[in-house]
């Protein structure tokens, strides 16, 4: 009995990282192109061979002006992380913990808004922004997006599954409301808060249609919708390709090694109880 669980941990331990390596090979694949001259494409070359010449021509090409769009990128990430970290939480602490009227038609409003592809309601967002004259401008990136109807729901099921005892524990000890959100439920919910900066972060980094409508100006290019515009320029360049890929990439993959130990107990605890 116990040979035969080794047997079946020890096969499914093989699966997991055969489906590893397979999920990885593009990526494998993005940073040993990206080290590649033009000349050694689709060949095994020796490590001597391998050059850094295709992120020295991103770095400094005025042209591109990577440092800019990387500032853009991280400036705008962070900014909408931040509200996401502030908005959500409280509003879902407040559908979860609190009562106060019309809270159900709130929530369900939030369930439905989840529903509709953002595709549907860009444009009359881009037409309110023309308006306040937000375009090309770190505003028209950051303030409609400082919440997300899907972390404020995921973040309610959490609260909802923390014991309501615990809270009025925390009242009889002499909190107030704000004080029992930030000293027992945040601290409790670490684990689907950092689910939500992950998921926020890379959703956020990675976003093309979004900056690319609300701007237009080469200098507030975030690093994704500017290295798309080199995509197009040198798209023959394999090798130049790759090194962006590589640029763009390597931020979302620190981040989930950073912190993969709360986003897997944040998915796994998220949504327990409805």
């Amino acid at each position: 009995m116990k040979k035969s669980k080794m047997m079946n941990r020890g096969i499914a331990y093989i699966l997991l990282i055969l489906f590893a390596f397979i999920f990885l090979l593009p990526f494998i694949y993005a940073l040993y192109t990206s080290f590649l001259d033009l000349k050694d494409l689709d060949h095994i070359v020796h490590v001597s061979q391998l050059t850094l010449d295709n992120y020295k021509r991103f770095w400094n090409n005025d042209a591109y002006n990577i440092p800019r769009w990387y500032f853009n990128s991280i400036t705008m990430t962070t900014i909408i992380i931040g509200g996401n970290i502030i908005i959500n939480t409280m509003a879902a602490y407040a559908l979860a913990k609190l009562e106060f009227p019309g809270k159900k038609i709130i929530s369900f409003i939030i369930v439905g808004t989840m529903m509709i592809p953002y595709h549907m309601i860009l444009i009359p967002v881009y037409v309110k922004m023309a308006k306040l004259g937000w375009l090309n401008t770190f505003a028209s990136l950051t303030i409609p997006y400082l919440y997300q109807c899907l972390y404020i729901f995921m973040l309610r099921q959490f609260f909802i599954s923390i014991p309501d005892s615990l809270m009025e524990a925390a009242r009889i000890d002499g909190l107030t409301k704000i004080g029992a959100f930030t000293k027992i439920l945040l601290p409790l919910s670490k684990p689907s808060i950092v689910t939500m900066i992950i998921l926020a972060f890379t959703g956020t980094w990675n976003s093309y249609l979004i900056p690319s409508t609300m701007v237009n100006r080469k200098e507030m290019f975030v690093l994704v919708v500017g290295l798309n515009s080199v995509k197009d320029q040198f798209f023959e360049r394999t090798n130049l390709v790759m090194a962006g890929v590589v640029i763009t990439t390597l931020p979302v993959i620190l981040i989930f090694l950073i912190f993969q130990k709360q986003y897997v107990e944040g998915v796994a605890t998220s949504g327990i109880k409805g």
